[in-house]
């Protein structure tokens, strides 16, 4: 069945700057803000977008990640014609091959969106948190009769040079594009996101893979070789709040946003829902004795201790006495009776034993440079009166990290 626009959404990714989160798990799969996961903020938009046909591409570890996207139910992606699609690498005639980049995992499923035989596609990344209708920046693509169309937003300067950078004239057609210099000229950045005409971005797509010396990349080759052919592209101008949750400070950042008004970010707004797939759970029981303020808290859980300004996923236990303070705790995870939680990510299922300490405020910290987010990685344990210092990552091994 023919669609005008078909999504593709690049979910391969390892996450190593997520570190100890995505040891198990590829980076889109990571909980955020309580009861979603990163990967809900790309299909939700897709859903309210009208677009109902998107390819994910996975490729590190992708078993959470395919069993939670399963047939693509909870945001109504589970059409005949269409659907969500999981698209990970394949074994071909010629050989096996992983996504050697972004450019190249779109490229091994040319025959994926030539079955829809689309007008245009628009290529997404799986670890952004953002709402963003592509029905607008598809509208502005084809009012532009532009061959690429991406979006951008202006960050501050002191982040310039961790973003691709983009140079437009007085029509916000773009004009040169330079890729996380040291020293930046602009600070019109790349999100990430393209809408291309189909047709264009397959010759593309080819070109690449047939030159030896490509790093297969969309940032690195495929936008640069399209600039310098003379391609008309154009800038789509982005003013909502959007945040690459691609580093552990960011993602921590990100859920604390969901907590200050005026933020941008609204994961209540009945406009423009965020779907995902909610576990069935009993509501969380609040204890008589605790003190719950300004925090997001899921279904499933028993609070019997302090809680201010964290989000706190599904199934949390807080023990009697415990505290928990500017941190982000993830399904199912207990903190015993007495702990203290400060500034911290805690990962899925641990367990945090009685009268322990993870993590401190900054006003704590011997000196500023010893401070930083304290990460537990999934089904670690923490011993009974235990000390996990800040800036610190700790796995289920216990294996330690102490600078990032």
């Amino acid at each position: 069945m023919k669609k005008e626009c078909v999504a593709m959404l690049l979910a391969g990714g390892q996450g190593s700057r997520l570190y100890v989160l995505t040891g198990d798990m590829a980076k889109p799969a990571v909980p955020f803000g309580g009861k979603f996961r990163i990967i809900d903020f790309p299909l939700s938009n897709c859903t309210n977008s009208g677009i109902d046909t998107v390819g994910v591409l996975t490729q590190y570890r992708p078993l959470e990640l395919n069993a939670y996207i399963g047939n693509g139910q909870p945001w109504e992606l589970d059409g005949r014609d269409g659907g969500v699609h999981i698209l990970p690498p394949y074994q071909s005639a010629t050989g096996a091959s992983w996504y050697k980049g972004t450019a190249n995992a779109i490229y091994q499923n040319i025959g994926f969106v030539d079955l829809y035989d689309p007008e245009y596609v628009v290529v997404l990344s799986g670890d952004h948190i953002y709402k963003m209708d592509y029905a607008d920046m598809l509208r502005r693509h084809k009012e532009s009769g532009a061959a690429c169309t991406i979006s951008v937003m202006e960050v501050p300067w002191a982040e310039a040079s961790r973003f691709g950078l983009m140079f437009v004239n007085e029509a916000d057609e773009i004009t040169a594009f330079v890729e996380k210099p040291k020293e930046p000229k602009s600070n019109l950045a790349s999100m990430g996101i393209y809408m291309f005409t189909w047709q264009k971005l397959r010759e593309y797509l080819i070109a690449d893979e047939n030159n030896p010396d490509s790093e297969n990349d969309f940032g690195k080759n495929i936008i640069p070789a399209m600039l310098n052919a003379g391609e008309k592209m154009v800038a789509y101008r982005f003013a909502g709040y959007w945040k690459d949750v691609g580093t552990l400070d960011s993602l921590w950042d990100a859920n604390m946003d969901m907590l200050l008004p005026g933020s941008g970010l609204n994961l209540l707004d009945k406009k423009w829902p965020i779907y995902g797939r909610t576990p069935s759970c009993p509501p969380t029981f609040v204890g008589p004795d605790s003190d719950v303020g300004n925090s997001a808290i899921a279904k499933g859980g028993t609070i019997m201790g302090e809680v201010k300004n964290s989000v706190l996923s599904f199934n949390c236990t807080v023990g009697e006495g415990a505290s928990v303070a500017y941190s982000v705790v993830m399904p199912g995870a207990t903190i015993e009776r007495g702990a203290k939680v400060s500034y911290a990510i805690v990962g899925e299922n641990c367990h945090i034993g009685a009268g322990a300490v993870v993590g401190c405020s900054p006003e704590e910290a011997e000196h500023f440079d010893a401070w930083g987010i304290t990460v537990l990685g999934p089904n670690t344990q923490v011993a009974n009166g235990e000390k996990v210092e800040a800036k610190t990552m700790l796995d289920k091994t216990h294996g330690k990290e102490n600078a990032r």
